[in-house]
């Protein structure tokens, strides 16, 4: 009796690692990308996400200035400032209204 429990669950495991990644390819495939962008993806990027964009990036700013000494004799102010400063501006004032992409691919 042990010994079948024991090959059952080989069997599964086994059958496990092979179909697991057929199975994600075929609903990968199954996905098409929608360039339309809806109005609530807009709505929830306009009340919710800008404002909260704008907060990141008066502090971004004021953490920035803070760290600017220490930035400045480590060699990396440039860095600092494209991290804390450019990157959370670029994604509040300059993204399209509703498009998350570049945020899911890391993009800001």
């Amino acid at each position: 009796m042990r010994k079948i429990t024991k090959r059952s669950i080989a069997f599964f495991l086994i059958a496990a690692l092979v179909f697991v990644p057929f199975a994600t390819t075929a609903a990968a495939a199954g996905q098409t990308q929608d360039d339309e962008i809806s109005g609530g993806a807009m709505a929830i990027d306009f009340l919710i996400v800008r404002p909260v964009g704008i907060v990141s990036v008066v502090l971004g700013t004021a953490v920035f200035i803070v760290s600017l000494p220490f930035s400045a004799l480590g060699g990396n102010a440039g860095s600092a400032f494209n991290k804390l400063v450019a990157a959370p501006f670029s994604f509040t004032f300059t993204r399209k209204l509703g498009h998350f992409e570049e945020l899911k691919r890391g993009g800001y």
